[in-house]
């Protein structure tokens, strides 16, 4: 089973579905509502974080350039009299005029051991907008899985980017193979944990000698698989045999 390869318009079109289903999220929950998933937050925070990033993007993903962006803010700064709610849609709207006319190919800074393209922030904004619109639903009791295919890319992105990037949600040393199957999308991967160092296999082209029997094995629908390595929700919510210990090296925050 393959691993699914995203286009700019997937992307694109998955923002479109998960970013007014955030909004319809936020604006049935009072601002000061917690927000579970995220302990310490509520619906207001998660609201001007993810406002706060889009603006963020926006601000270099179309501009031709590689070198690093100021650092992103942990909560967007809506000006006076602006709700969060309003901010985030004007980061939303603003983020898809952006990301609708750049061209993927075009250069632009990313913070993964990958090519410094544009193409890398379609897909990573629509995985964070998935993500958080279902932080704003459960806010509310009303928790959707994130659609298949799009899941399953997210849990690709985990894999090939955020954990070759280093961004762990604890430090630690792991040994050992993973296997991670999400059967409502045909899809699996497998990933070999080397200390603080990852490598993704593509088991239809393995050269090596190693050995690539899985430790650990975890099986479930993309959405729980994904929700799990951004840890929404425990991985005993999936079919786990073998190693549980490698589990913790998958997270990332």
């Amino acid at each position: 089973m393959s691993r699914l390869h995203g286009t700019k318009d997937f992307w694109i079109g998955a923002l479109r579905v998960e970013g007014p289903a955030f909004a319809a999220a936020v604006a049935e929950a009072p601002p000061e509502t917690p927000v579970l998933s995220c302990p310490g937050w509520t619906v207001a925070d998660l609201t001007l974080h993810l406002g706060g990033f889009y603006h963020w993007i926006s601000s270099f993903a179309g501009s031709g350039v590689t070198s690093a962006p100021a650092e992103r803010p942990e909560r967007g700064e809506p000006g006076p009299g602006v709700t969060p709610l309003q901010y985030w849609q004007q980061g939303y709207d603003r983020l898809m005029a952006v990301l609708e006319g750049v061209d993927p190919e075009a250069s632009a800074w990313n913070w993964a051991p990958q090519p410094k393209k544009a193409g890398f922030w379609p897909r990573r904004a629509a995985h964070e907008t998935a993500v958080h619109r279902w932080d704003a639903q459960l806010a509310i009791a009303a928790g959707e899985p994130v659609e298949a295919k799009l899941a399953a890319d997210g849990v690709s992105e985990v894999l090939d980017t955020w954990l070759p990037a280093g961004k762990r949600r604890t430090p630690g040393q792991w040994h050992g193979v993973v296997q991670l199957v999400a059967a409502d999308a045909a899809q699996q991967w497998y990933l070999r944990l080397r200390g603080e160092g990852v490598a993704l296999l593509d088991t239809d082209t393995i050269l090596d000698h190693d050995e690539h029997r899985a430790r650990a094995l975890v099986s479930g629908t993309a959405s729980d698989l994904l929700l799990a390595l951004w840890g929404r929700v425990s991985f005993d919510t999936l079919d786990v045999t073998g190693d549980r210990s490698l589990l913790d090296g998958l997270r990332v925050s």
